[in-house]
């Protein structure tokens, strides 16, 4: 005979949130230092990385009835 489990949302956020928390604990590298751009490269750099992007999500078919991730109010 199964029984179930029924589990609230703050007992599963806070089973969730204690292994979040011990991946938090993990430092990450420091960012590269890098010389400061010039306008003009920090607008191709960004073009450069909108494309890339664009590409890669162009990958996956996104039906047209797909709700949006916001809903903006008027």
């Amino acid at each position: 005979m199964a029984t179930k489990v029924k589990f609230t949302r703050r007992e599963v956020a806070l089973a969730l949130s204690g292994s979040a928390a011990a991946l938090a604990q993990t430092p990450s590298p420091p960012p590269p230092q890098n010389a400061p751009l010039s306008p003009d490269d920090e607008l191709k750099a960004a073009r450069e990385s909108n494309l890339q992007n664009s590409e890669q999500l162009a990958k996956f078919p996104l039906p047209m009835s797909t709700e949006p991730a916001a809903h903006f109010k008027v």
